[in-house]
């Protein structure tokens, strides 16, 4: 159907956004990421660049705990359990997860965030919603957009990060 003959131009833009969505973050973020986890050993995924750089393990759990609260609380209710100086203060050692399971969580927060944005119509989109327990106001637009700028910024820092340690070509393109 061409785009001027669409009976309901709105939803067609809910679903291309869902799509979008889902596309970045199912389809590049967590298998680029999950590529980066695996070139590595887990102390290299711990490691810090810098004194106040954040290791690969410690992005990945901020990523999780972001998509939850800006995602999953305001568009399915979840309540917001968020500890966000947590995600970086944390470090290897007994009872830390490991990259791996981090990576999980990270990937299962995707898939969730993922059902949920497919769920929203153009009301909610348009709608305003608190996140952060109050701290912004966002639309829901603009929560979507927030998600995905923000992934994009700290997968790029995954990526660089493992391209230091790896010394390796990623090879995203074979994913």
């Amino acid at each position: 159907m061409q785009p001027g003959n669409d009976p309901d131009p709105a939803a067609r833009l809910v679903r291309e956004l869902a799509r979008e969505f889902r596309r970045r973050m199912q389809g590049e973020y967590v298998p680029r990421t999950g590529r980066c986890i695996a070139l590595l050993t887990e102390a290299q995924c711990w490691s810090r660049p810098e004194g106040q750089g954040n290791s690969i393990a410690n992005l990945l759990m901020h990523l999780a705990g972001n998509i939850r609260q800006w995602v999953l609380v305001p568009f399915d209710g979840q309540p917001d359990t968020r500890t966000r100086d947590l995600e970086f203060s944390a470090r290897p050692g007994p009872g830390a997860p490991s990259a791996a399971q981090l990576h999980e969580r990270f990937a299962r927060t995707v898939d969730a965030a993922c059902d949920a944005v497919d769920r929203l119509d153009a009301a909610r989109l348009l709608a305003t919603h608190t996140v952060q327990q109050g701290r912004y106001c966002e639309t829901g637009l603009g929560i979507v957009l927030h998600v995905l700028e923000h992934c994009s910024g700290h997968a790029g820092q995954v990526y660089a990060r493992t391209r230091q340690l790896a010394n390796a070509d990623l090879k995203f393109y074979d994913l």
